[in-house]
Order: C-alpha cells, then structure tokens, then sequence
C-alpha cells in the first residue's frame, strides 16, 4: 500500500527557518491535494497549508506570511518552508493528501492518505 514519507523537521531556535517535504513511498499516477496539519500538545489537529495539483493555496491565518507551499506535481511532492518560526509552531507535523490514482486497470483509487508525523520544536 502507499504510505506518505515525510522529511524534514527537527529543532530550531525561534526566528529559524526550517523545511518539510512529503512524497508518497510507491508510483502514484496523480494527487488532487497535498496539505500540512499539525498538532500541539493538548490541542486539536489543524490545517497548516495545503495546495491543489493546480497551484491554489490555503494557509491558516497564523502561518500567513512565514510559511510557503509548493508542490512538485511530476514527483507528487509537497514542500513547506516554514520561515521566522515561533514557539507556538511547536507541533507534530502531518502530511495529507487527497484523492489518491495509482495506475493499473483498473485504477486504485484511495480517498485519504496521512503521513506518519513528524516533529518541529521551536525554542524561545
């Protein structure tokens, strides 16, 4: 089965930048919509960004400004480009993706894909 692979994240002072990227493990023919979410402790999962396989965006209201998506659609990749942190963007990082084809006939379709997480600390 495909799985989302997540790269990136770690630990960095506040103002630090820091760089996610996300891609699927197996051959995917296309991906409608490749996101971030992410979690804090003791708060509920939230979009972070997302982008569609034409190029629009989505950015939480607390990201905009400091946090850039892109994606590769030839490699059905996704990247976030997380500037001037805070503290605040302390969280487990997910990646999603939705409407999943993987080729074949006939073609495998999943409606939802999550990345196993990964963690950004920002330090004050």
């Amino acid at each position: 089965q495909v799985q989302l692979v997540e790269s990136g994240g770690g630990l960095v002072q506040a103002g630090g930048s820091l760089s996610l990227s996300c891609a699927p493990s197996g051959s995917v023919f296309s991906i409608y919509a490749m996101g971030w979410y992410r979690q804090a402790p003791g708060k509920q999962c939230e979009l972070v960004a997302d982008i569609t396989s034409g190029g629009s965006t989505n950015y939480a209201d607390s990201v905009k400004g400091r946090f850039t998506i892109s994606r590769d659609n030839a490699k059905n990749t996704v990247y976030l480009q997380m500037n001037s942190l805070k503290p605040e963007d302390t969280a487990i990082y997910y990646c999603n993706a939705k409407k999943i084809t993987i080729g074949g006939i006939p073609a495998t379709r999943y409606p939802e894909l999550w990345g196993q997480g990964t963690l950004v600390t920002v330090s004050s």
